[in-house]
């Protein structure tokens, strides 16, 4: 792409807050003019500090090959505001990032009605359930999730949308490699994953307040699951209405520390939901032939299956030809294993027939099954949501056999 580096440079400079960088974009239109500007002109500019300027000026274009580099070698998409996969959502905040880096897909992310699900860290039983029953049940009405993926209502959000087998959208406050828990692993695979920052960046606090205009600015609406009075969560339900976005809000205890400023957006007019459908239905009339209501109830994430030795013992002793179909009816355990699984896909039952050890290397589950890498992993995060599967250390997958 033509002009690329000049993004990159404008993108890379690191100690230029994002509304400078909106402004320089403001005045000039395109960074390549603005790079080529006489000297000592950035000061002059509206929304720029003497020392934002003086960064700009020294025009270091350094890192341009390096971060270029390292995205390809991260398998991340640099996306410019002038290239058409760049969502128009975006383009209408106040200070639009003049790049993304993406893993995964945003190519219909305009097209599709994607609702931020957030709230406290700090979250209760009540809040995990709601915020993960929330994002379940706006994937079923076909609706898509948009998440901090920080701990808290955020993960459990993400994972309620994986389970409906919906799409998500993580919007990243530090670089991409930064980001190496499994769950933004799984998401990438399944939907895509969002930072403004390229590879090598230094984080910094300031970023996750800045990232919160993205993850409203791309979302319809916004939903708040578990607040308190002062939090990060109502400085995120500020900026969207500022963004002029739908704000709902779930109640909660009114004792409750956690729901004290949720219950206020309630007051204040934010739209009371305990499901859903009722999310979805704000936007059914844009999205008629998307939405799709529906009243149902998300099931539980089973805790997960207490150790068996002695099945996990049996199992091992069963031969190669037993262990290596789950139909084999000869296998008592592979009965007892095929009933637990009935109502899994085909290529669910191949990632678990797979597993014939108690810890197998998920690379050797993508050769035994021949199934794409996108795909396994968005099915076993669906196995290890619903229970039938657990992660171990270095990237190992172990099976939940229940008890007899």
């Amino acid at each position: 792409m033509s002009g690329l580096k000049y993004w990159l440079w404008l993108s890379a400079a690191e100690g230029v807050s994002c509304s400078a960088k909106a402004a320089l974009l403001r005045n000039y239109g395109e960074p390549e003019r603005a790079f080529f500007a006489p000297n000592n002109e950035f000061k002059f500019i509206n929304g720029i500090s003497e020392r934002e300027a003086e960064i700009l000026e020294r025009r270091d274009m350094s890192r341009c090959a390096i971060v270029e580099d390292e995205c390809s070698y991260q398998n991340i998409s640099i996306v410019t505001m002038n290239d058409s996969a760049y969502p128009e959502r975006l383009k209408n905040i106040y200070s639009p990032p003049p790049v993304i880096y993406v893993k995964g897909k945003i190519k219909s992310l305009d097209a599709f009605p994607y609702v931020a699900v957030i709230g406290t860290r700090k979250a209760s039983a009540y809040g995990l359930k709601m915020g993960r029953k929330i994002s379940w049940q706006i994937c079923r009405c076909g609706g898509g999730v948009i998440s901090l993926l920080t701990a808290g209502i955020d993960t459990e959000a993400a994972k309620g949308a994986l389970l409906a087998g919906g799409k998500c959208v993580g919007v990243l406050g530090v670089p991409h490699e930064l980001a190496t828990d499994r769950l933004s692993e799984d998401i990438s695979a399944r939907g895509a994953l969002i930072s403004e920052y390229p590879p090598g960046t230094t984080p910094m606090k300031s970023f996750f307040r800045e990232r919160n205009r993205i993850a409203s600015g791309i979302s319809l609406g916004v939903v708040i699951v578990e607040a308190p009075e002062r939090s990060g969560t109502r400085l995120f339900a500020a900026d969207a209405a500022e963004q002029g976005k739908e704000i709902f809000a779930v109640p909660g205890n009114a004792d409750a520390e956690n729901c004290v400023g949720t219950n206020a957006l309630i007051k204040e007019g934010a739209k009371l939901v305990t499901e859903g459908s009722e999310v979805m239905e704000e936007f059914e009339a844009l999205y008629p032939d998307i939405v799709k209501l529906r009243r149902e109830s998300c099931p539980e994430l089973p805790t997960e299956y207490e150790k068996n030795r002695k099945s996990f013992k049996k199992q091992e002793n069963i031969s190669k030809t037993q262990k290596n179909t789950v139909d084999n009816k000869k296998s008592r355990g592979y009965i007892d294993l095929r009933e637990q699984l009935s109502t899994l896909s085909e290529d669910q039952l191949k990632i678990i027939t797979a597993i014939d050890k108690n810890a197998v290397h998920i690379d050797d589950i993508i050769e035994r099954t021949g199934l794409p890498t996108a795909k396994v992993l968005a099915q076993l995060t669906f196995l290890e949501i619903k229970g039938f599967v657990r992660r171990e250390a270095g990237r190992r997958i172990s099976l939940n056999i229940a008890k007899k």
